[in-house]
C-alpha cells in the first residue's frame, strides 16, 4: 500500500505534518481531512524497492536481533524519539548488515516514513516476518516498547535452542569428518603400500585381504567420481527442495524418520507456540497472529497445515478445533490451544506450551547424540578390526608357510 506524506493545517493557522498509508490519493486526502481542516500539501513517499541498496542482504540471525530489540527497549524506556532510538542501536549494533539496514531505516523515519513500513521495504528479505509483523502490531497498538521487549525474548530463546542444538551436534560432527578423513588416507596411500608388499610374497590373500585391496582401488579409480556424484545429487535435491511440491514432499519425509521426525515436529511446536503467543500478546489479531506463526515455521508440511486452519477461524469456527483437523501437529498442542481459547487464556497457555516443547526438543537432541556417540565408535571399531586383519592374516599365512 503507498505511503504519502502529508502537511496540513487548521483555520487558527496552527500546522501539522504526518504519513498516512491509503490505496490512492484521493483515499489518503480523506483520511488526512478527519485529523486536519485543510491539506497544504501531500506527496507519495517513494517505493524503497525502486531505490534500495540493501536488497541483498543476508538473513541476519536471532542473536543479533534480540540484541537489537533489547537496545530498542532500553532506549525506547529512556524516553527518546524513534529517529534518536534508531540511530543509537545502529551504532552499537556488532552485525554489519543489521547496523547498515538500521542507518537507512532511520533515514526512512526522520523522512516520515513508519517504523514498520520501512523495515516492510528495506528488510524483507533480511529480517523474519514475525519481527516485522510484531512492529506493525506494536505501532498500531501504541505500544512499541513492549513490543520490542516481548521480541528480545522471543530472538533470545530462538537463538539459545538453536545454540544447544549446534553444540550437541559439534562433538559427533567432528569424529565423523576426522574418521573420513583418515579412512581416506588409509585407503588412497596406506593400503596400495600394502597390496605392493603382499602382491610380492605369492601367497593367497585371505577374503578381508582381498576385499579391503579391491575397496581402495576402487576409491583410488572412482573416488572423485562417486564424490562428485554426491554433490550433484545434493545439489538436485536442494532444488528440488525449492518448489513448492518437493518442500512438501520432502517435510512430510523428514516428520517420518525415526528420531529426527520427533525432534523436528517438537521444534516446530515450538517455534509456532512461542510465535503466536508473542503476536497475540503484542495485540495482533488473531487471524493475523496465525498467518504469521505459520509462515514461520521450518517445516513446510507443519505450516501448510497451521495456514489450513485459516478458512475455517475466519468462518467463526475455535482456533483448537480446526488444530485437531491438522495430522502433523502434536495432540498435546491443539488440546491445549483448545483449552486456552475457551478459558481466555490463549497467549499464557501458548507461553506454556513453547517451554515444554523446549524442554523436549533440547532432551530429544541429547538422547539421540547419546545414541549416535557409542554407534560411531562401534563403526570405527569394526573398520579398525577389518583393516587389522586385512593386514595381519597375510603375515600369519606367511608365517605358517615358512
Amino acid at each position: 500500500m503507498p505511503t504519502y506524506k502529508y502537511e496540513g493545517g487548521y483555520s487558527s493557522g496552527e500546522r501539522v505534518s504526518g504519513v498516512v498509508e491509503a490505496v490512492s490519493r484521493t483515499d489518503a486526502v480523506n483520511q488526512i481531512r478527519q485529523s486536519c481542516e485543510i491539506v497544504l500539501s501531500i506527496k507519495e513517499v517513494p517505493k524503497a524497492a525502486a531505490r534500495d541498496p540493501l536488497s541483498k542482504l543476508h538473513k541476519i540471525n536471532a542473536k543479533s536481533l534480540s540484541l537489537t530489540c533489547r537496545q530498542f527497549s532500553i532506549i525506547l524506556k529512556a524516553g527518546l524519539p524513534l529517529v534518536q532510538a534508531v540511530d543509537l542501536a545502529a551504532g552499537q549494533c556488532s552485525d554489519k548488515n543489521l547496523s547498515a539496514l538500521l542507518r537507512q531505516v532511520s533515514e526512512d523515519v526522520s523522512n516520515g516514513w513508519s517504523l514498520s513500513y520501512s523495515f516492510e521495504q528495506r528488510g524483507a528479505k533480511a529480517l523474519p516476518v514475525t519481527f516485522r509483523e510484531t512492529i506493525r502490531a506494536g505501532e498500531e497498538s501504541g505500544d512499541l516498547l513492549s513490543s520490542f521487549e516481548r521480541m528480545a525474548d522471543y530472538f533470545e530463546r530462538m537463538n539459545k535452542t538453536r545454540e544447544s542444538v549446534t553444540s550437541a551436534l559439534t562433538y559427533p560432527a567432528f569424529v565423523i569428518f576426522v574418521a573420513v578423513i583418515v579412512v581416506a588416507i588409509i585407503m588412497g596411500y596406506a593400503v596400495p603400500t600394502f597390496t605392493t608388499l603382499f602382491e610380492s610374497m605369492g601367497i593367497e590373500l585371505p577374503w578381508p585381504t582381498r576385499i579391503l585391496i579391491a575397496t581402495s582401488r576402487f576409491v583410488q579409480k572412482w573416488g572423485l567420481a562417486v564424490l562428485g556424484l554426491i554433490l550433484l545429487a545434493v545439489f538436485l535435491l536442494r532444488l528440488y527442495a525449492l518448489t513448492e511440491k518437493g518442500g512438501l514432499a520432502l517435510s512430510r519425509c523428514q516428520l517420518k524418520l525415526p528420531v529426527i521426525g520427533n525432534i523436528v515436529r517438537m521444534s516446530n511446536s515450538s517455534q509456532f507456540s512461542h510465535t503466536m503467543s508473542m503476536l497475540l500478546t503484542a495485540g495482533m489479531p488473531i487471524l493475523q497472529a496465525i498467518d504469521v506463526a505459520g509462515r514461520t515455521m521450518t517445516n513446510l508440511c507443519m505450516s501448510a497445515e497451521v495456514l489450513d486452519t485459516l478458512p475455517g477461524v475466519e468462518g467463526g469456527h475455535p482456533l483448537g478445533e480446526c488444530l485437531g483437523y491438522a495430522k502433523e501437529l502434536p495432540a498435546m498442542l491443539t488440546q491445549m490451544a483448545a483449552v486456552g481459547e475457551s478459558s481466555g487464556s490463549m497467549e499464557d497457555t501458548l507461553n506454556v506450551l513453547a517451554e515444554y516443547y523446549d524442554n523436549e526438543t533440547e532432551v530429544r537432541v541429547k538422547r539421540a547424540i547419546s545414541l549416535l556417540e557409542p554407534a560411531i565408535i562401534v563403526v570405527l571399531s569394526v573398520f579398525v578390526v577389518i583393516i587389522l586383519l586385512a593386514v595381519y592374516l597375510p603375515m600369519f599365512s606367511m608365517y605358517q608357510g615358512i
